[in-house]
């Protein structure tokens, strides 16, 4: 009969994450990998679709919107303050 095991050992331990040094390819003795071994870097983004050149500041139609509408609330405040003061 085989004594239990002791409280502080783990009878079945967790595989370890790291790989073995000796057993993977590619890999140096300091830890680096020769040139060739890594594959290249990401293109990046400037090929990825046809160019889009978007129009410089605000069209005519949103901007006379807008400043329509402030002139109209602007002056509904000052009627309004006008009809308070009278």
């Amino acid at each position: 009969m085989t004594p239990p095991p002791h409280p502080d050992q783990h009878p079945d331990p967790a595989p370890d994450p790291e790989p073995e040094p000796h057993g993977t390819s590619g890999i140096q003795p300091g830890g680096g990998v020769p040139p060739g071994e890594t594959p290249p870097a990401e293109g990046g983004m400037s090929g990825a679709g046809p160019a889009h050149d978007p129009p410089k500041g605000w069209s005519k139609g949103p901007l006379a919107l807008i400043l329509g509408l402030s002139v109209l609330i602007a002056a509904f405040f000052l009627v309004y303050a006008l009809v308070l003061l009278l």
